[in-house]
């Protein structure tokens, strides 16, 4: 987890189906159990995120839920969307 605010890490090394990941969220030790297969370096979520909820790595959006994804759920392209951004407004705040 890069910042607090993240709803998803990323699995390092992949997990299997009902492995445990742990992860810090500032100095705290967390963990989550994957609930499917999660490839190397691919995200997992930590909270869940309803359907057309914002995916949040590095505390910034990086897409939309497609679908209803679950705690310990693989987040891919697969279920989610990239959403359009405002660029200019968000470099001038």
């Amino acid at each position: 987890m890069l910042n607090p605010k993240d709803n998803v890490v990323t699995v390092v090394n992949g997990a299997s189906a009902g492995q445990t990941v742990h992860y810090f969220k500032g100095s705290e030790l967390c963990s989550v159990t994957t609930t499917e297969q999660i490839p190397p370096c691919h995200k997992i979520a930590v909270a869940p995120i309803a359907k057309g909820a914002h995916v949040i790595k590095y505390g910034e959006i990086i897409g939309g839920a497609q679908v209803d994804i679950g705690v310990g759920s693989w987040v891919s392209h697969l279920n989610i969307d990239s959403l359009p951004r405002d660029y200019s407004s968000e470099l001038s705040e």
